[in-house]
């Protein structure tokens, strides 16, 4: 299987670069829009970013709508307003994304005779021979029914996805093939009343086994904890991670930790995944770009950084039982978005705090996995009820989103 896979990777990266549609001007627009798929008329929304330029290659992702629901709601974010618009993924694309909503026939995602999967590959077709998409960053993801479909896709078309993220799925649209490599994000309620955690781990162990990636059974927090944990899989092959998020909770799209209600503008899932997604590099830009245009590779509106910093290396200052590295892991004009690793020293910690000024600039403007309090650059962030404490030598994180320009802080990291 290893050696199978190892194979497949090679024409697939060697495959990707930006698409036909770079360099020309759109007939595309933004807004509803009906395809003829497999003698049906289908219908779509598309999302193109308000400063597109055909210059440069953009990623591409599908957000597929849950079971009764529409591409209207996925588009909007439905009750839950803007925010939640792509799974919370628009908000956050600061343009660098061209997003497409396509409609299930009767509200689903039944995929009779592979359908659905054939939608998508003409929506796939139609959106990168008319726009500029960077082929190696195309990504589907859904909830529930949208779930199933997303895994559909990754098992179908692994040639095709860089990534899927699955919120609470199961296997309900099918999957032809399945045999391939593709990145995976898995996200399930602990006690899921609609589609048991069991149908989730068992999409998650398709990609665990596809991937490379060392077999675990990852923990999970307890019922009435009201929190999550993210595992993230080791031994996978470089470039097919493979993420586990359970949390303690229902069939719900947006958990919120801490609480039985769900937000989607409250939800940590919408940082996860955006930080999940941020990790994959892109293809190389068109190499000629019009005269007078900017290098898409050094214009300043070219999106998320493709390549996140690595963390400096973290060691437990005397006397304080933790340590604390940084990385940026995601950056576009006017902000960025980071990652701080706490590891305990050689002893068990009950609670910690991480503490750093901020530059010229910056501002923190949403914290998750900590609890943040600033006084004017100096910033705080303290553990959460199910972070705080750590094994000696364990590690757990927290993010942040800010605005400015990213800077390497100086940590300081006390225990209790």
């Amino acid at each position: 299987m290893a050696l199978t896979g190892a194979v497949l990777l090679v024409p697939r990266l060697a495959e990707a670069g930006p698409t036909a549609g770079c360099g020309r001007t759109p007939t595309l627009t933004n807004g509803t829009h009906s395809i003829q798929s497999g003698g049906q008329s289908r219908s779509y929304i598309l999302s193109i970013p308000n400063s597109y330029t055909s210059t440069r290659p953009y990623r591409l992702i599908f957000g597929l709508h849950w079971l009764n629901g529409t591409a209207n709601d996925v588009a909007t974010g439905g009750a839950d307003g803007a925010a939640w618009a792509f799974y919370g993924q628009k908000q956050l694309s600061n343009d660098s994304t061209i997003f497409v909503a396509p409609q299930g026939i009767s509200n689903g995602w039944a995929n009779t005779g592979g359908r659905d999967v054939t939608l998508i590959d003409d929506l796939v077709r139609l959106v990168e021979g008319d726009l500029c998409v960077d082929t190696s960053q195309v990504f589907a993801m859904g909830w529930s029914y949208g779930g199933a479909m997303s895994y559909a896709l990754a098992c179908a078309r692994p040639a095709v996805f860089r990534a899927v993220v699955v919120y609470s799925g199961a296997n309900l649209s099918g999957c032809s093939g399945g045999t391939q490599p593709v990145a995976y994000f898995g996200i399930h309620g602990t006690h899921d009343s609609v589609l048991n955690i069991s149908s989730g781990r068992s999409l998650r162990d398709t990609f665990v086994r596809n991937n490379g990636c060392t077999a675990q059974s990852p923990r999970e927090p307890a019922q009435g904890s009201l929190t999550h944990i993210t595992t993230g899989y080791a031994g996978c092959r470089a470039g097919y991670p493979v993420q586990w998020a359970a949390f303690d909770g229902d069939h719900a799209p947006h958990p919120v930790d801490g609480s039985t209600a769900t937000s989607g503008t409250r939800t940590w899932t919408s940082a996860a995944v955006n930080s999940f997604l941020a990790q994959f590099t892109g293809s190389p830009s068109p190499s000629s770009p019009p005269s007078g245009s900017p290098s898409p590779s050094s214009s300043p509106s070219s999106g998320p950084s493709p390549s996140p910093s690595s963390p400096a290396p973290s060691t437990p200052g005397p006397g304080t039982g933790c340590g604390a590295a940084y990385r940026t892991t995601n950056s576009w004009p006017g902000g960025f978005q980071g990652e701080v690793i706490v590891t305990a020293g050689s002893s068990a910690i009950t609670g910690w705090t991480v503490q750093w000024t901020l530059s010229s600039g910056q501002t923190i403007t949403q914290v998750w996995s900590g609890t943040l309090s600033t006084s004017g650059s100096a910033v705080a962030i303290r553990n959460v009820s199910y972070n705080g404490s750590l094994a000696a030598n364990a590690s757990t994180t927290f993010g942040f989103l800010a605005g400015g320009t990213p800077s390497a802080p100086t940590l300081t990291c006390t225990s209790t």
